[in-house]
């Protein structure tokens, strides 16, 4: 897992590797002072081996004086640089890492994506690599201090004394103790709280998402009840989890106060009584040894709680970085989509393995280019996922399907995706203007293009209405612009890419009679040799296709045109007069 979340540092190594070398001078020099304050004190009273004290050595004073002066402006340069390039690595290492978990969910599959909920990868991308981000930074800072002094400052205690530096082997197995079960008691909470947050998010973009449904069936009151009940429970946790965080700052203090204690009551007592070279200055040295010792261990503890947190958001990371697509492209891909042809040979799928039934049971079906096929069938008949198959959103179970006459497997899936166009019925608009959303179709689409495109798509008159025109600022999800409109608008973004294949999922649902069928008309004049393929409702919008395909319970029940299938098929027949009777007689579908 480390390692996997380490090759996000890529170009920033050097700020890291700079950052544990501060961090080492700045250890060496603040464990240095006191020993020094020490070969200070025997300048100031130099001990004679009769017991006694002799002259002060003024020159010994100075030189120590001043050796303290530079580590101590040794510490604090190499601690202002620590923090300078601590900075810059663990932004940069939460900017790497954010990108690399966005550019690889990019690369999902649509069965990857079920997988992971909005919401879940919402806070994975943010709370999740914000903890790792803190956790990074105290482990190159702290994480590289704390055991330098503490090691250092053990080491320089037994230079001076070996009695008294004792007492931190009684203080510290203490502390190490009470540490580790505290973090035995809040790893679980921890666990619980990611899936809280999970929820909460997931509460907060539904609701934002269908705000007007909310208002509109005066739903706010529950709403927030729902939001509220989230939220508490996150609270509660939280809660729980600071009560047992708690008590690790009166440990610290318990074990740093009692070493104390025991250092200058034993040593006060040694220096009055017992027969050593102990002294005042000494004993000074070891006192502030025995701060930077518990301190160190302090640090240690504020260290575990972290990455205590961090553990579970590191697991949930790593897990969308290890989720690669089953959707790869094959070893030498074809690069070239020759025409529209489109062949179902003895197709099924099921959108899980695991699962016993299939959602697409037995299909064949031959399409020609530049054909135009409507497909028709009631809610769940899987009209939809039979389509996705094309673009390969997802992957056959059974049998082959073929475009152009090669495996869709076989092909680059950009190349594919480019010549297979798919307007969904609930379609996205982006923020920014229209030109900028239709030149998602074509990167590099000409003024002209975008607006051949507009027009055979009925849009270039609604647009031409506005005062800016194309250059019409579109707001986030396309609220500023009608269902119709925005219907028309992805039609035209579809086109501009003159794509070999057009699939119209139900994506004419929001526009009028007249509107649809001049853009079926706009169609067959101006791109007659693409394949059209027109998942509808309307009998209308397909009864004027070459070929017309029912869909029932995942198969294909009939293939025929309007004429053949409204004189031989029942599931047509019924759908057809159930649209096209008013007060009991039957009424003309063009009129």
């Amino acid at each position: 897992m480390v390692k996997k979340l380490l090759k996000s540092l890529r170009e920033y190594k050097k700020e890291t590797i700079l950052t544990l070398l501060c961090m080492v001078v700045e250890a060496g020099m603040e464990v240095l002072i006191p020993f020094i304050i020490n070969a200070f004190g025997g300048c100031v009273q130099p001990k004679l081996s009769d017991g006694t004290y002799g002259e002060p050595n003024v020159g010994g004073m100075v030189l120590y004086g001043a050796i303290m002066v530079v580590a101590a402006m040794v510490s604090l340069l190499a601690g202002m640089l620590g923090g300078v390039f601590c900075a810059r690595a663990s932004a940069g290492f939460a900017k790497n890492l954010r990108k690399d978990m966005f550019v690889n969910i990019q690369k999902f599959s649509f069965s990857n994506i079920d997988k992971f909920s909005s919401s879940s990868l919402v806070t994975r991308l943010t709370t999740d690599i914000t903890n790792v981000q803190m956790a990074f930074m105290m482990l190159i800072r702290t994480a590289v201090r704390s055991p330098l002094m503490l090691i250092f400052s053990i080491v320089m205690s037994f230079m001076i004394d070996t009695t008294l530096p004792v007492i931190f082997f009684v203080t510290v197995p203490v502390l190490a103790f009470g540490v580790f079960f505290i973090a035995y008691k809040a790893i679980p909470i921890f666990r619980r709280l990611f899936k809280r947050y999970d929820a909460l998010n997931g509460s907060v973009q539904e609701n934002i998402n269908g705000m007007r449904v909310v208002k509109a069936y005066v739903r706010e009151d529950y709403e927030s009840e729902k939001f509220s009940r989230v939220s508490n429970e996150l609270c509660v946790d939280f809660t729980k989890a600071e009560k047992i965080f708690a008590f690790n700052a009166p440990l610290m203090q318990f074990c740093l106060q009692g070493a104390l204690i025991l250092l200058v009551g034993i040593g006060s007592h040694i220096i009055l009584f017992g027969n050593t070279a102990l002294d005042a200055f000494s004993l000074q040295s070891l006192t502030t040894y025995s701060f930077q010792i518990l301190m160190s261990l302090m640090m240690f503890s504020m260290i575990f709680v972290m990455l205590t947190m961090s553990v579970e958001s590191a697991k949930r990371i790593v897990e969308v970085l290890d989720e690669k697509s089953d959707m790869v492209n094959p070893e030498n891909p074809v690069t070239e989509v020759k025409n529209g042809d489109v062949c179902f040979d003895n197709v099924s799928f099921k959108y899980s393995l695991s699962a016993e039934e299939f959602t697409l049971k037995n299909v064949n079906l031959n399409i020609k280019s530049g054909e135009t096929v409507g497909i028709i069938g009631g809610t769940g008949s899987s009209k939809t996922t039979l389509v996705n198959l094309i673009s390969r959103l997802y992957d056959v179970t059974n049998g082959k399907l073929l475009v152009g006459d090669v495996d869709v497997r076989d092909y680059d899936m950009e190349v594919l995706r480019k010549n297979v166009a798919v307007v969904l019925q609930k379609n996205t608009l982006f923020s920014g203007t229209i030109k900028d959303n239709l030149r998602w179709g074509k990167e590099d689409a000409t003024d002209e293009e975008i607006v051949n495109a507009c027009k055979m798509a009925q849009a270039d008159e609604f647009i031409a209405q506005f005062p800016e025109g194309y250059d019409t600022v579109i707001t986030r999800g396309g609220t500023n612009v009608s269902g119709g409109q925005k219907q028309r608008l992805c039609i035209a973004r579809a086109l501009i890419g003159n794509p070999k294949i057009l699939i119209l999922d139900d994506s004419t649902s929001a526009v009028d009679m007249k509107t649809d069928a001049l853009l079926r008309a706009s169609f067959k004049k101006f791109i007659p040799d693409t394949t059209k393929i027109i998942i509808a409702q309307r009998i209308a919008s397909v009864m004027d296709a070459d070929k017309i395909v029912v869909m029932d319970g995942g198969m294909i029940n009939a293939v025929g045109t309007h004429d053949e299938l409204l004189s031989s098929n029942k599931i047509y027949q019924e759908v057809y007069y159930s649209q096209n009777r008013e007060n009991g007689e039957e009424v003309s579908v063009n009129g």
